[in-house]
């Protein structure tokens, strides 16, 4: 009977099992670089903030009308975007120097750092992100482990979440930036449950804005209406127990209609309403005819158009806007062989080249008219 027992709760448990999943899969990657550029808070050179408070600003904007300590951050942030927008990039700097264990302590001049930040990357003053430089001459090495857990209830609602292991010097190769060290620690992705009422996604501070990028998210909501797909992504909580901070809000829309796809994003923050809407047609099976008008919160309209074409492994790629700018790109496919080239309207330019090694292993260098470089190898597991 006790052994029957034992065999019973064996069956059970396994039964449960057999309802879910859980992958295991890993990457590496090693190589050298030079003049990448970098944020010197992720590189561990300097703490980054965590909240900023209203007395914190109030000093600091005192500090930089005499250009004292916030020199450090080579700006003067009375020109920087409102005190929400800094408690936007403060919070997410903090949330990324203490998932790479690196220290948090609040300073004057990291306070400016992630003002400047945000105030770069939203356009709203002409500025460059204080504290970022290049790197020199360097070599980077990362290894990790990602766990992808799956199943599925009874009454058919699909899950998942993904846990992550990572550690090492990284670099984003898109973008020509060093990443800096990881810190070696678990880290909780994205939850998501799925069903005929869309998906559901939670991730904290981990969602991207659906209209720049720029903002995280903690929760979003995807679902198909006839023929058009929408997602809404919003900042659920307060900074800390800051209860004005500014709840982001994101949203996207797409469609295709006799052969024209159509995707209308747009977002809401402290700054405003931002939106931008595309428009692509494939004139035959190698040409697209691209379109798109697109206004940032409290800047003009931008409108931009654009043609692509593949052809025997070539590609051209041609965009230009109402506001003096454009860009060129072009590419070259063989196999597991692929070479990028692109310029834009600052003869700013960049060249890159990959190659599949097989057995999970490609081969990326890089170049562009900054001096930067990177080559080196990458594996999947």
């Amino acid at each position: 009977m006790k052994k029957l027992l034992i065999a019973t709760t064996a069956l059970v448990a396994t039964a449960g099992m057999a309802s879910a999943d859980i992958t295991i899969t890993g990457h590496a990657a090693a190589g050298i670089h030079s003049g990448l550029d970098f944020k010197a808070a992720t590189a561990g050179k300097d703490a980054v903030v965590g909240v900023i408070t209203d007395a914190e600003v109030t000093t600091l904007d005192a500090m930089a009308s005499t250009n004292t300590s916030a020199a450090d951050a080579a700006v003067d942030i009375s020109a920087m975007t409102t005190l929400a927008n800094a408690r936007i990039a403060a919070q997410k700097l903090h949330d990324e120097t203490v998932a790479a264990g690196l220290d948090s302590t609040t300073t004057a001049a990291d306070l400016a750092f992630a003002k400047a930040e945000e105030a770069a990357a939203s356009g709203t003053a002409a500025v460059a992100a204080a504290g970022a430089t290049n790197s020199g001459d360097g070599v980077y090495s990362n290894a990790g482990v990602d766990f992808t857990m799956t199943g599925a209830t009874d009454n058919g609602i699909s899950f998942s979440a993904t846990v992550n292991i990572d550690a090492g010097e990284e670099i984003d190769a898109g973008d020509f930036e060093l990443d800096g060290a990881d810190g070696g620690t678990a880290g909780l992705g994205a939850v998501t449950m799925s069903g005929t009422f869309g998906t559901l996604t939670f991730d904290n501070a981990g969602i991207d804005n659906l209209y720049d990028d720029a903002t995280t998210h903690d929760v979003s909501y995807a679902t198909t209406v006839g023929s058009v797909a929408l997602t809404v992504g919003h900042s659920v909580g307060a900074v800390a127990a800051d209860t004005d901070f500014a709840k982001a809000t994101s949203f996207s829309a797409s469609t295709t209609q006799s052969g024209m796809a159509f995707t209308l994003t747009g977002s809401e923050t402290a700054s405003g309403t931002s939106a931008s809407l595309g428009m692509s047609y494939a004139l035959n099976d190698t040409v697209t005819i691209t379109a798109d008008t697109d206004q940032v919160a409290g800047a003009e309209s931008v409108q931009t158009i654009g043609a692509a074409t593949t052809l025997n492994g070539v590609s051209v790629s041609v965009e230009s806007a109402n506001n003096s700018t454009w860009d060129v790109d072009l590419g070259y496919t063989a196999g597991g062989f692929a070479l990028t080239y692109g310029v834009d309207e600052t003869d700013a330019w960049t060249a890159t080249a990959t190659s599949a090694l097989g057995g999970g292993a490609t081969f990326a260098a890089g170049v562009s008219s900054d001096n930067e470089m990177y080559a080196g190898v990458s594996f999947a597991f």
